[in-house]
């Protein structure tokens, strides 16, 4: 049985960034909050940061366009166009500014994989489409807003137990 090449080669490790996040709850619960309006914004986005959905379409080929606000008012538009999606297994899409074009836009799978403890291990993993691009996503924090966000779900989980 052979894995699928092109896929393969199109993953260059210099290009992404993985986070991984076990929580205490079932996959279909952990899938749903990523996947629903009136959950996802209870959660996403750094410490401190809010989020209002404009629209959200969650099918192969829909959108999710929001708004992060920064603690300081700021307000980052976001657009989220889902490329496949695998009910409680695995969620791909584009992630980039709320413009059409972005060069900054980068693809973003997450696998969602239930343990016999009924924990749920969620790996993102984020392309970008250059390393220097990943390196910049890096040096502005990236990776521990990443950390922050998910560590909000987590709180959500454990609040709603």
């Amino acid at each position: 049985m052979s894995a699928s090449p092109a896929n393969r080669l199109d993953w260059d490790l210099d290009r992404e960034i993985v986070i991984t996040r076990v929580f205490d709850a079932p996959r279909a619960l952990v899938f749903k909050l990523f996947t629903q309006a009136e959950h996802i914004c209870q959660w996403w986005g750094p410490k401190g940061f809010t989020c209002n959905t404009h629209s959200m379409n969650v099918q192969v080929g829909g959108q999710w366009r929001f708004d992060l606000v920064a603690p300081n008012g700021h307000v980052y538009p976001n657009r989220i166009e889902y490329v496949e999606i695998a009910p409680n297994e695995r969620l791909v899409f584009d992630h980039g500014s709320d413009q059409d074009d972005d060069p900054g836009k980068f693809r973003v799978t997450i696998t969602f994989d239930e343990q016999s403890d009924k924990k749920t291990v969620v790996m993102m993993r984020q392309l970008h489409p250059t390393k220097a691009q990943r390196d910049a996503t890096i040096g502005f924090g990236a990776v521990e807003l990443g950390y922050q966000t998910l560590d909000k779900l987590a709180e959500l989980l454990r609040a709603n137990r």
